[in-house]
């Protein structure tokens, strides 16, 4: 037993230790999303809509691990909202985005990564959607970003990877109608390295 808990202490101290010698900081983000999300279906007429994109905003921390190639986990707060025709669609969610980046030239970095997604709130014209199919999902990030020393700028397109319909009744309260909650959207952030 004793041999276990010294065997557990170092497999939590040595990659601490590594860790804190590479971590650059952890810092604040925050900044815009034009967001989309997919198709509106009406069973009424079976018919589907394409969504009009909007502003959101995001609001987050981060940290930094490396330099030349690095490991950026996020934890962001963010609020989208979807047109189709007279209604609209308005979700917030906790995105946590975890990236590995790689400096290209000078200041200038590409990087990627999955995107952990988990839903908190959404409506649509005004009624709250209760029957999300997954609360939990995953997506993909991948950007372009400019660092100088602790201020950087980052455009990145964000894509959820699997379908995730949202269910609802119509206006005439029969037909079922379906949403898709995936996230499209192309996001502008300003981030401060602390």
């Amino acid at each position: 037993m004793r041999h276990l808990f010294f065997i557990l202490i170092i497999a939590i101290a040595f990659p601490t230790a590594i860790m804190a010698q590479t971590l650059q900081g952890i810092g604040f983000k925050a900044g815009l999303n034009y967001n989309a999300n997919g198709n509106y279906f009406e069973s009424i007429n079976n018919t589907s809509q394409n969504p009009d994109r909007n502003v959101g905003y995001h609001l987050g921390l981060f940290g930094k691990i490396g330099d030349q190639v690095y490991f950026r986990p996020e934890l962001v707060y963010t609020s989208t909202k979807s047109d189709y025709d007279n209604d609209s669609f308005k979700m917030q969610k906790l995105d946590a985005p975890l990236l590995v980046g790689l400096k290209v030239l000078g200041p200038i970095s590409v990087f990627g990564g999955p995107s952990l997604q988990y839903i908190l709130d959404s409506e649509f014209d005004g009624v709250a959607i209760n029957d999300i199919e997954n609360d939990f999902s995953i997506g993909l990030n991948f950007g372009i970003g400019l660092n100088f020393k602790k201020l950087g700028i980052d455009l990145r397109y964000e894509r959820g990877f699997s379908d995730n319909e949202a269910t609802f009744l119509g206006n005439n309260g029969i037909d079922t109608n379906r949403l898709d909650t995936r996230p499209d959207q192309l996001i502008l952030s300003i981030s401060l390295l602390l």
